[in-house]
């Protein structure tokens, strides 16, 4: 009977016991892969059989259900949709136009992310934040001036931490918080955008709450893009973390393709979505993140 390895009291025979076992298993699984290979070479289809049942086990796979969810097809959706307060945007109605500015006494680094956004977004500005000016006035100043959407971007130890987005005249507000800023200057290879208004993906915003927040994002973009830019902006939804990635891709030949980095590239997450123009006291708060949600890691809310 082999000994028990725990129970080797020499170290070297030791290790050379466990070296032994590792190789035996090594061996096994290379014989077993080899007569697998050889069993589907002779039977496609007990190859298709294994695929189908290799599935691994993800956290989203294992999502709770939320009752929620929505389908994209739903005629009670597509009444809402049509009547809700991105509806003008969204049809072709209304041109989205936003203006983009900042907390009081910004920094550098905000100037700096605060470019790169109105590069992002078609007809956009950017406006430095007077001292005297409070939210309620420049909302009501860029309302005025026919203005869709408006960007506050809020930073921490000068640092972007936070955005918040407000959709004119009348609401919603959402409050995102912002993490893992990385400019287009740092990221290695990236190109140079262009003027061409970009196409927009988006992925994996499947509860009502999601709709809104996707809706929300989408009337901040064009209704048509100019194709000829192969721009894209991608909010990319993972476990209620939303991605913002911009790419143009490149046409090697007629069956290749590549993508280029434009940059920026950042991480919000939904804290807020409230009705109406940003009011912390008397608003009505549709959602709100509190820690007590967080019941499961398999709960998400977008």
């Amino acid at each position: 009977m082999a000994p028990h390895p725990p129970r080797i009291a020499n170290k070297i025979r030791r290790e050379n016991f466990y070296a032994l076992q590792k190789r035996a298993k090594q061996q096994d699984r290379l014989a077993r892969r080899a007569e697998q290979r050889r069993v589907e070479k002779n039977d496609p289809a007990a190859k298709e059989r294994r695929l189908a049942a290799n599935v691994p086990a993800t956290i989203e796979s294992k999502r709770e259900y939320d009752e929620t969810m929505v389908k994209v097809d739903a005629d009670i959706l597509a009444l809402e949709d049509a009547t809700d307060e991105f509806a003008s945007c969204l049809n072709g109605s209304i041109t989205p136009k936003m203006l983009i500015t900042t907390s009081k006494d910004p920094s550098a680094k905000l100037h700096l992310f605060s470019a790169e956004l109105v590069d992002c977004f078609p007809n956009c500005t950017y406006v430095k934040r007077g001292h005297r000016f409070e939210l309620e006035q420049i909302a009501a100043f860029a309302s005025n001036r026919s203005y869709t959407d408006l960007l506050i971007i809020n930073e921490d130890q000068k640092k972007p931490n936070g955005l918040l987005l407000i959709h004119l005249p009348a609401g919603p507000t959402a409050y995102f918080r912002l993490s893992s800023v990385q400019p287009a200057a740092e990221i290695a290879g990236h190109g140079r955008a262009t003027c061409h208004k970009p196409e927009l993906i988006l992925n994996n915003f499947s509860t009502r709450l999601g709709h809104t927040v996707g809706r929300f994002f989408q009337s901040l973009f064009p209704l048509l893009p100019q194709f000829e830019g192969r721009q894209v902006v991608t909010l990319h939804n993972q476990r209620d973390f939303i991605f913002f990635r911009r790419h143009r891709y490149i046409f090697k030949d007629t069956e290749k393709v590549k993508l280029q980095e434009l940059g920026p590239r950042f991480t919000l997450k939904l804290r807020r979505l409230q009705r109406g123009i940003h009011d912390r006291k008397n608003g009505v708060v549709e959602w709100e993140f509190k820690q007590k949600m967080e019941t499961s890691r398999r709960k998400f809310f977008l």
